[in-house]
């Protein structure tokens, strides 16, 4: 059911509220695809909601445009980080282009600190605080692989570090390490658990204040629930990162063809990771529907 899908139990407000649905096939042309550019869901409108309807919500927002070469910036640099905010100011040495590559690597430096945060800072927490009245099977269902995302993120922003800034350098890297990507197909899949482990530990009095103390210490202004929504997030946000390589890249440059092939696979990626959520929530629909049919003969 979509109530399955729900955002909910403090997954608060986030910059980057690219959810799961209306990511184009990947065995649909680059050309056909909808650029959904990077314009995010209002986090207030999608407080509460299900996975779905805040995809309704966000595509009502971001479906006006075909992925092009176009010039026209002027409803992208508004959606930027608070980071790429600063670079977008008059700088005669940066190009568009400089800004946007600029932007996808310190956006990945953010990623994988809130990464380490989750790991190191909750995670580990937990399992060293031996008091806990939170068993096993829930933290696994909290966090999923969440360790091997950071594991991988960590590599891969060390990967766009050395890219020395080049937008063919950085498309480069989605390539290599495309079926490494697959690691976020299991965390999607799991995101749904995650929620209601989440919502179950705040229904107990100790886990609530730990959360809220956890928080509390660490300084954090979001709650732990927003952290673990990061990796959804994150994973649907590649290929419009890429996207706005290419309208700035001249299509007659060398290595255009590399960006290209960056968004293909990216695109593949969300869309993979977008059928298996379908194809998970059919099969809990049948799951359900099996068992009021036992219950009631």
């Amino acid at each position: 059911a979509e109530d399955t899908y729900g955002i909910s139990s403090g997954s608060g407000s986030s910059r980057e509220d690219v959810l799961l649905s209306g990511i184009p096939s990947a065995g649909v042309p680059i050309e056909d695809n909808v650029d959904l550019e990077l314009t995010a869901a209002d986090p207030d409108e999608t407080q509460g909601t299900s996975l779905t309807q805040a995809t309704t919500l966000f595509l009502q927002q971001n479906s006006s445009n075909t992925v092009n070469n176009s010039n026209n910036s002027s409803s992208v640099s508004n959606s930027f980080s608070p980071f790429a905010a600063s670079t977008m100011a008059p700088n005669p040495e940066l190009t568009y282009l400089d800004r946007v590559v600029m932007e996808i690597i310190e956006t990945e430096r953010m990623y994988v600190r809130d990464l380490r945060s989750i790991v190191e800072d909750y995670l580990a927490h937990i399992i060293d605080t031996g008091d806990l009245p939170i068993k096993p099977e829930q933290v696994c269902a909290l966090f999923g692989n969440i360790e091997d995302i950071y594991e991988f993120n960590s590599e891969l922003l060390q990967s766009l570090d050395m890219c020395d800034n080049d937008p063919v350098a950085i498309a480069r890297c989605f390539v290599i390490k495309r079926e490494y990507f697959d690691i976020y197909t299991q965390y999607c899949t799991n995101y749904p658990n995650s929620v209601a482990a989440l919502t179950d530990c705040m229904r107990n009095k100790t886990l609530a204040k730990f959360f809220r103390e956890r928080q509390a210490a660490l300084k954090r202004s979001l709650p732990l629930g927003s952290y673990l929504l990061k990796p959804v997030q994150r994973i649907l946000k590649y290929h419009l990162l890429l996207q706005e390589i290419a309208k700035h890249f001249d299509p007659e440059e060398e290595g255009y063809e590399v960006v290209e092939e960056a968004i293909y696979t990216m695109t593949g990626v969300a869309w993979y990771i977008n059928d298996m959520k379908r194809k998970h929530e059919h099969a809990v629909r049948l799951q359900v529907s099996c068992d009021t049919t036992k219950g009631m003969q």
